[in-house]
C-alpha cells in the first residue's frame, strides 16, 4: 500500500528530494504522494524529520 503524508508535515521538502520515483509534490500546506506512482519503498519516511510519511 502506498505511503501518505500525515498532518505532521512541515513542508520542508525532504521527502520529495528523497523519493526515487518522483511521486511526491508540494500540495496545499503539506506535501502529497501520488499513490499510483508510489512504489512503497519508504525512502520518504527515512528522510522526514517529523515522521510525516506513513504507510497508508
Amino acid at each position: 500500500m502506498a505511503y501518505k503524508i500525515s498532518d505532521e508535515c512541515i513542508a520542508c521538502g525532504a521527502c520529495a528530494e528523497g523519493c526515487p520515483v518522483g511521486a511526491i509534490s508540494e500540495g496545499d500546506g503539506k506535501y502529497v504522494i501520488d499513490a499510483d506512482a508510489c512504489i512503497d519503498c519508504g525512502a520518504c519516511a527515512g528522510v522526514c524529520p517529523v515522521g510525516a510519511p506513513v504507510e497508508g
